[in-house]
């Protein structure tokens, strides 16, 4: 399923947060949201899964305004992992997990074979199943990140909507997690401040500066040194990944932009 926004304005406290946005994810495509901390990222994605009502414009999921759907209708066709994970559920991960199926139920009714198919998938495809019966409390943060993953693929969406997935993850499951998003061929809007991660797991890129949209297209277009350094406020060398051929980013630590060595002297791989 395709997902647009459309001349997107979100104003909070008499404060314009997203100024105008257009951008597009195309089905199965995986989009990615990059840029400062403040500049509207949050704010965005909480408009695509109707936490927030934009103050004018529309998103669109092919082509039908989403404020047209009702709740379930909506749920059923859009998954979230927001930031906002929530406080101690006094739950298994199982029935963490169970509560991606409501909006398929009827008021009262059992837990269908469906439902229980959906739920074991999420737990395995997350590889939280050994946890399936431990309380949610008990786990790390990490822990809880995969479960509330599992949750939204238990959902069994059409667009799944990601803030900062990678949080609270060790580097394996992050790896292991970003793998997934490739693997699920779901049509995805992810905001990440790793912005090598992003380059690795995402076809397209969209660009937040202050609240507008600065740059779309492509990682190997978007996350150019210049952009780094007008959007970021770093000096940074963009080279190709030696394992994978991404672009991969290369920091300058040791001085701020256009101050120090040439790029690529000092510089070292990191996110942000």
């Amino acid at each position: 399923m395709r997902i647009a926004l459309e001349d997107l304005h979100i104003t909070l406290a008499g404060h314009a947060v997203v100024a105008g946005v257009h951008l597009v994810a195309e089905k199965g495509e995986i989009a990615g949201l990059v840029g400062p901390n403040g500049s509207g990222k949050s704010t965005l994605l909480r408009a695509v899964y109707r936490y927030l009502a934009p103050s004018a414009g529309r998103v669109l999921l092919d082509d039908r305004d989403l404020a047209r759907f009702s709740p379930a209708a909506s749920a059923r066709h859009i998954a979230a992992l927001p930031q906002e994970r929530g406080g101690d559920f006094e739950l298994t991960v199982a029935q963490v997990v169970a509560l991606g199926r409501i909006p398929y139920q009827r008021a009262f009714a059992a837990e269908s074979a469906e439902d229980r198919a959906a739920v074991a998938a999420g737990l395995a495809r997350t590889g939280m199943l050994d946890h399936a019966h431990r309380p949610f409390s008990q786990l790390s943060g990490g822990e809880r990140q995969r479960a509330l993953l599992a949750r939204a693929l238990a959902q069994e969406p059409d667009v799944l909507v990601l803030d900062e997935p990678t949080n609270h993850l060790d580097v394996r499951h992050q790896v292991e997690l970003l793998a997934l998003l490739r693997a699920q061929a779901v049509t995805t809007l992810v905001a990440l401040h790793d912005l090598n991660a992003a380059a690795s797991v995402c076809d397209r890129l969209h660009v937040l500066h202050q609240g507008a949209l600065v740059a779309s297209g492509p990682p190997r277009e978007v996350l150019t040194p210049e952009l780094l350094a007008e959007v970021f406020g770093v000096r940074a060398a963009v080279v190709d990944h030696p394992l994978t051929g991404d672009p991969l980013i290369a920091f300058d630590h040791r001085a701020p932009v256009g101050v120090g060595a040439p790029a690529g002297g000092g510089a070292v791989a990191a996110g942000t």
